[in-house]
């Protein structure tokens, strides 16, 4: 095996069929077919729905991840796979393919974390990740910070969401306001109409109070019930909601919490550096605010571009190279799908 492994990443954490191939820090494809077209009357992700397009897309989207890399599975020196945390049942699709390639082809395989590897992304875009770093995960599922020292060893959480994550109150609030899933796309673009200072929407757990057991923990349960409260009050006597400055309050409070905290844990544990990872991440107003707040402190952002953020098989590919060049153990081959795999097991 060289210095550079030739990793093949699968991912099926959620709706995202992703399958990437990386040679150390370079991406050679990176291929999602994504069912977020068949939740969307539902407004939100259907399990059984995920796992059933998982299964349908595994095989084509494989061969034209591989036809792009221009390599054949029997090239690569290891196959990863999103081992957890996700739906369960999506999960089990990824496991059982990656573990089915790897018999037939005689590779090694490697169950990682999905947070985790939301980290690992950036390297392929912005090299090397300095240690340590402090990690901002902001997704439907999750929102977590994370201090990174050797990503392939593992990380130390230092808070996350203890109720509704950021992306999950994103599609709440679509939904409230009448615009589609998933949510966070149609309130950014409403929010650049809107007036992020016409209502003061609550920011969760910032209190003085919640200092001590909630410092760098999230909180957006709060928030989504103020908004639905606004707009019902508006809505009862008549006058039309104004989804754009509702849209950019709301917007406005989600990104001023996750970009206050992450600066403040940076500040906190000394760290110059703080990657943003996750759907959310591809937020512009989360973007700008948190490259605001990082040139006031001197921190360094990094941040990937958005197709990197949302799940992919590159994000997987590139952890495992990192556990692969690490000298880690390969997996077992009974190894499971662990929906609540913590982050703190980067992989198995």
């Amino acid at each position: 095996m060289t210095d550079e492994p030739l990793v093949l990443g699968i991912e099926t954490s959620c709706d995202e069929t992703g399958i990437g191939v990386v040679r150390g820090s370079t991406l050679l494809a990176d291929q999602v077919a994504s069912s977020v077209d068949a939740h969307a009357r539902f407004g939100g992700v259907v399990p059984e729905v995920a796992s059933r397009a998982h299964l349908e897309a595994m095989v084509p989207t494989m061969r034209r991840a591989l036809d792009i890399a221009g390599v054949q599975l029997s090239d690569v020196d290891a196959i990863a796979v999103t081992a957890g945390p996700g739906l369960a049942g999506a999960l089990l699709v990824g496991v059982a393919a990656a573990k089915g390639y790897a018999v037939a082809a005689e590779k090694p395989i490697y169950g990682v974390n999905h947070l985790a590897a939301h980290v690992a992304v950036d390297t392929l875009e912005h090299g090397a990740l300095p240690e340590p770093s402090i990690a901002l995960l902001v997704s439907g599922g999750h929102s977590s910070l994370l201090l990174v020292g050797d990503l392939a060893r593992g990380v130390t959480p230092l808070g996350a969401t203890i109720d509704d994550a950021a992306g999950e109150a994103y599609d709440k609030v679509a939904r409230l306001l009448g615009l589609p899933f998933p949510g966070g796309p149609p309130i950014d673009r409403a929010a650049r109409d809107g007036d992020a200072s016409a209502i003061a929407f609550p920011r969760g757990l910032t209190a003085q109070r919640d200092q001590a057991a909630h410092r760098f923990d999230f909180s957006f349960s709060g928030l989504k019930t103020a908004v639905a409260r606004w707009v019902e009050a508006l809505e009862r006597t008549g006058e039309p909601v104004p989804v754009a400055d509702v849209a950019a309050s709301f917007q406005e409070a989600v990104c001023d919490v996750l970009t206050a905290k992450a600066v403040e844990a940076c500040r906190e544990h000394g760290v110059d550096v703080l990657v943003i990872g996750g759907g959310v991440a591809a937020n512009s107003r989360l973007r700008a605010l948190a490259q605001e707040r990082c040139d006031r402190h001197g921190i360094a952002l990094r941040v990937p571009r958005p197709r990197l953020c949302t799940d992919n098989g590159a994000m997987v590919a590139a952890l495992g190279a990192h556990v692969v060049a690490a000298g880690l153990p390969a997996s077992r081959l009974d190894f499971p799908a662990d929906s609540a795999l913590p982050v703190t097991t980067v992989a198995f």
